[in-house]
């Protein structure tokens, strides 16, 4: 051990509980005994390191140190080391590892409030909350809390999604569209699962996107698709047209129509979730058959990863340090679609329109960029709102898609209409900081209904960038 030495930073010299900063230190290289010394000791006290579970090499341990410069190094195994993969110096101990914990952050600017009158949902808690200090993640850290969540997501099956009680929609393929789209608004739902009964099978799916497309048939000039045949036109004969309409967007070889994708209440949480995100779906219904060939199905569920969220939150909710990437701000996190800064080329630009733009503009875009949202912004980038694809089955509501053209409605328009057809009073647009901690941004997008987050500035709501379902579960699990 070695001996006493004077101390400028120690966590345990009399200092304020308050100026105590939790610090998490990790030994990825194994060992059987691995302690902890340092300057926030003294250099005269052995700290005890963990195993962390189902990770047999990695040790760690939680150190609350006082704001300022501190140097530490390992005990493994009767032999003093430092982690060459973090920052070193050779001081009066040889060569140990360093740390600066730098002291609490001014408060940030005050709560903002949204500028358009009677829109009071947009929501963005603890503004004025304090950012606390984190390491820079390591990729031993990363590795070790993918592990633990592949791990997880592995143990536990589709089963544990299926709710008590509860209703599945699903939709004949044999009804007109018109029809289904006005189903979908009624139940609020996005998307529904295709019944075949000929087939005695789930064939595919009816989501917005469907409805997308032939909005923009019936905008087109010399289109198969008149308003008069949407009354009649089945659903079947809807996707049969969507092959030749999608051959031709893509300009490829690519085959059509997909094939459904499917889950049974036996699959882990983990194949489902690889599913939604390979299948690039938003749902995957959960069926079970008693047939030896699988046929007549029953539907049980449609699963989304905002429910997988939902358990890796509370599984880990009192051992999130076991995820070292949970106190990680999402600043510091390849994490999904940030605008580019000046200078950079090689980021994919952040789809944004202003509240005048064509409603026609908005779906074009919606499409061809292939996401789910589109943040609408005014001439300073400033968070206005949102427009979703599901946003667009409000135009089934008393047949609104004949009594308009695509590009004589402004996106202003159209959600306003969106607001007047469902007497909205929820939250439509959800955010978060670039200072916020994984943590937090994975309990807002567990929430019902929440696929997307948009990174504002504080005070200036000014966008930064937006974080999908898809964004943090293609992180989590690095695919």
């Amino acid at each position: 051990m070695f001996a006493s030495a004077p101390d400028s930073g120690n966590g345990n010299s009399g200092v304020s509980r308050s100026l105590l900063i939790p610090m998490r230190f990790v030994w990825p290289y194994g060992g059987s005994r691995v302690f902890i010394s340092g300057s926030f000791t003294r250099w005269s006290e052995h700290i005890p390191m963990s195993l962390m579970e189902g990770c047999p090499t990695v040790f760690q341990v939680i150190c609350s140190l006082s704001p300022g410069y501190h140097q530490f190094k390992f005990f493994v195994d009767n032999e003093w080391r430092h982690d060459e993969h973090q920052p070193f110096v050779i001081g009066d101990y040889g060569v140990v590892n360093t740390i600066f914990i730098a002291r609490e952050p001014d408060m940030l600017p005050p709560s903002f409030s949204p500028e358009m009158p009677g829109r009071s949902n947009m929501d963005l808690d603890d503004v004025s909350s304090q950012m606390e200090a984190a390491p820079t993640i390591s990729n031993a850290d990363l590795e070790v809390s993918r592990h633990r969540i592949a791990a997880f997501l592995s143990r536990h099956t589709a089963y544990e999604l299926l709710p008590e009680s509860g209703k599945v929609v699903a939709l004949d393929v044999d009804i007109a569209v018109k029809q289904a789209f006005h189903i979908l608004h009624e139940q609020g739902i996005p998307v529904a699962p295709l019944w075949d009964s000929c087939k005695g099978q789930f064939v595919g799916v009816l989501s917005a996107l469907d409805f997308i497309l032939i909005l923009r048939e019936l905008g087109n000039l010399g289109s198969d698709l008149t308003e008069e045949e949407l009354e009649m036109h089945t659903i079947s004969a809807w996707k049969e047209g969507k092959v030749h309409i999608s051959r031709q967007m893509d300009g490829n070889a690519r085959s059509y129509p997909r094939r459904l994708v499917c889950a049974g209440p036996h699959d882990s949480l983990k194949d489902v979730a690889l599913k939604i995100l390979n299948g690039k779906v938003a749902t995957v219904p959960i069926t079970h058959s008693s047939s030896p060939d699988g046929s007549f199905p029953q539907l049980l569920h449609l699963a989304t990863l905002s429910e997988i969220l939902k358990c890796i939150c509370r599984h880990f909710k009192h051992s999130s340090s076991s995820l070292p990437i949970l106190q990680q701000p999402i600043c510091s996190i390849p994490l999904g679609t940030r605008v580019p800064k000046i200078g950079e080329s090689n980021r994919r630009p952040l789809a944004m329109l202003r509240p005048n733009a064509s409603l026609g503009a908005a779906l074009s875009l919606l499409v061809q960029a292939e996401v789910s949202s589109i943040p609408i912004v005014d001439e300073n980038d400033a968070l206005i709102d949102i427009y979703a694809r599901s946003d667009i089955t409000t135009l089934a509501k008393d047949k609104a898609y004949a009594q308009i053209r695509l590009d004589d409605m402004s996106i202003h328009q159209a959600l306003q209409l969106e607001q007047y057809a469902n007497s909205f009073n929820g939250q439509r647009c959800q955010m978060c900081l670039q200072s916020d901690t994984l943590h937090k941004v994975m309990e807002r997008l567990a929430n019902p209904g929440t696929r997307r987050l948009v990174i504002v500035e504080a005070g200036s709501k000014r966008v930064e960038g937006i974080i999908s379902l898809s964004d943090v579960f293609r992180f989590l699990l690095g695919v």
